[in-house]
């Protein structure tokens, strides 16, 4: 499975779970957002990690702070525009092998 297939794989999870797809990589110049979703009134910052091999930690642990900066930015950018920004949260989802068997959503993964 390759990013855009983790990505369409992890978009298709999280809309059976009942949210709603606002966005699918959203860039600007600080980086890229996976996937912005709704959930209810709360805006949704997904990003998507698949990894082959859990060496090195995995896919979870390749988002070190750096790149959760990286999201918080983007994030920014996206609500700047927005005189009253809704709650949001920045959610994971992350899969250690090529089928999505072992998937796991991680709700607010980290704080802004």
């Amino acid at each position: 499975m390759n990013g855009a297939q983790a990505e369409n794989w992890a978009e298709n999870y999280l809309l059976r779970h009942g949210l709603r797809l606002l966005a699918r990589n959203y860039r600007c110049r600080w980086g890229e957002i996976d996937l912005i979703m709704q959930d209810g009134v709360v805006l949704v910052f997904v990003e998507v990690r698949q990894r082959q091999h859990a060496d090195f930690g995995g896919a979870l642990a390749s988002i070190d702070s750096r790149k959760q900066q990286r999201l918080l930015l983007t994030a920014q950018h996206y609500l700047a525009g927005r005189t009253y920004p809704p709650p949001c949260r920045f959610d994971v989802v992350v899969m250690e092998d090529a089928t999505g068997r072992n998937a796991q959503w991680l709700k607010d993964a980290f704080q802004a």
